[in-house]
């Protein structure tokens, strides 16, 4: 049931975004008086089509194909490769008659709608839900393999990555990534560390999921009234450093000792006011004791209808910028980033196993930013290498021949395939493994 709620959000969403981006194109064309012949989402390979209908010029569908959609426009030379179309005379209707700007124009619609289409989710989101992380500022990290093997250690607090103060702790691990950090400053106890970074491990960095978990220290805050130990000895402010004669520093120490004594009893030793006691708990069957720990510091913005507004817009600029250090790290081959590029399966991974509207709208205003920047590539096949060949022309007063176009669509195809395989093939990898 899980796989299924993901895999019908993939859907939603991806399908959303062709229709919106591939409607930017549409817009402009028809602003111009371009004659749009067909309007589809996924491809109807064959002629072949789930759903289509006509509507004065265009066919409007549903292909049966479910790896994007295409608007195709007279006179274009796109995905569909119709080449028959581009020998017979060229008619003022079709694309390659068009002014030069007027031909630019359409294709950045794609990007522009889907860039405006992300910043509107994002105004959305702050109107409705304000912004929230948990702040790095006192928070303590609980690090997995390779973090400690890069020499961070679970209870330090990061300071500092060069220059730059960390402000959200989720997002850490993207800063340590991103920021080509070569020296973190932590705190570690009472002495003050500066941990040279390896930026051979940055590949690792990449592909390793919950690299910084949040250290939570097993302080009661309070304790279940229904719990296993409402009645036992545990009160507010009591720490609990160690479980069965095995140290716990914080909370995740402790999970796998509750887990193998889950359903028994299990002796502690705690501090309280100065003093250490030992008490026997009682261990649920669920691996819990039923205890409260102390609310983490998450920061919290609220915005109302016009403030939302510059809110949004800024999100989706800040947003904008990480995902550019991301391919600029994925252009960097020593990096390693490339083993982090992922198909629609690593998409479906991210959405949640519940509906969450939150989360939906976030997951898919990224998503839009994501398919703009990459549509900007100037890589022929998308709507950056078209972009770039309409600019050339602008700057040299010389269009390119269709034969030219037809070949460089070919080879940016063949490269996107190439980029497919790589994708579904990490992503296979990371499943088997």
């Amino acid at each position: 049931m899980d796989a299924l709620i993901k895999a019908l959000q993939v859907i939603l969403a991806l399908s959303i975004l062709i229709i919106i981006h591939e409607a930017g194109h549409f817009t402009f064309a028809r602003l111009f008086k371009i004659r749009v012949e067909k309007f589809y989402l996924f491809f109807d390979i064959g002629g072949k089509a789930l759903l289509k209908f006509r509507r004065g010029e265009t066919e409007y569908g549903i292909g049966w194909l479910p790896l994007g959609g295409y608007c195709k426009i007279a006179g274009m030379v796109d995905e569909s490769m119709d080449t028959e179309a581009l020998k017979r005379e060229p008619q003022p209707w079709e694309f390659r008659t068009r002014p030069a700007w007027q031909r630019l124009l359409v294709m950045v619609g794609g990007v522009l709608y889907n860039f405006l289409f992300a910043i509107l989710l994002y105004i959305t989101i702050m109107g409705i839900w304000g912004q929230s992380y948990i702040s790095n500022e006192g928070a303590q990290i609980y690090v997995d393999d390779l973090a400690y093997e890069m020499g961070f250690r679970n209870g330090d607090r990061i300071l500092r990555f060069d220059d730059y103060v960390p402000e959200n702790f989720g997002m850490l691990q993207a800063d340590l990534a991103r920021r080509k950090v070569r020296e973190a400053v932590l705190l570690r106890g009472t002495d003050t560390v500066r941990l040279y970074i390896d930026h051979a491990m940055i590949g690792q960095v990449l592909n390793t999921p919950m690299m910084f978990d949040l250290a939570i220290p097993f302080v009661v805050d309070s304790v279940a009234a229904e719990g296993p130990n409402a009645a036992g000895a545990l009160r507010r402010g009591d720490r609990i450093v160690s479980l069965d004669g095995q140290p716990v520093s914080f909370v995740q120490d402790a999970l796998p000792l509750l887990a193998a004594h889950a359903g028994e009893g299990i002796s502690a030793d705690i501090e309280r006011e100065g003093q250490l006691l030992t008490v026997g708990l009682n261990v649920s069957d669920q691996g819990q004791i039923g205890v409260y720990m102390p609310a983490v510091n998450i920061q919290r913005r609220s915005y109302n209808v016009l403030t939302a507004i510059p809110a949004g817009f800024r999100y989706a600029v800040s947003t904008v910028g990480g995902y550019l250090q991301d391919l600029r790290l994925l252009a960097t081959p020593s990096s390693g980033a490339y083993k982090s590029v992922g198909s629609f399966i690593a998409i479906g991974q991210v959405f949640p196993s519940t509906w969450d509207w939150y989360r939906f709208l976030s997951i898919m205003a990224l998503l839009s930013i994501m398919l703009a920047v990459m549509n900007l590539l100037p890589i022929p096949g998308l709507d950056g290498g078209h972009i770039l060949f309409v600019l050339v022309e602008i700057i040299t007063g010389r269009k390119p021949s269709d034969r030219f176009l037809t070949i460089a669509q070919m080879v940016g195809m063949v490269l996107l395939l190439a980029l497919m395989v790589l994708a579904f093939g990490n992503d296979i990898g990371r499943l088997i493994h």
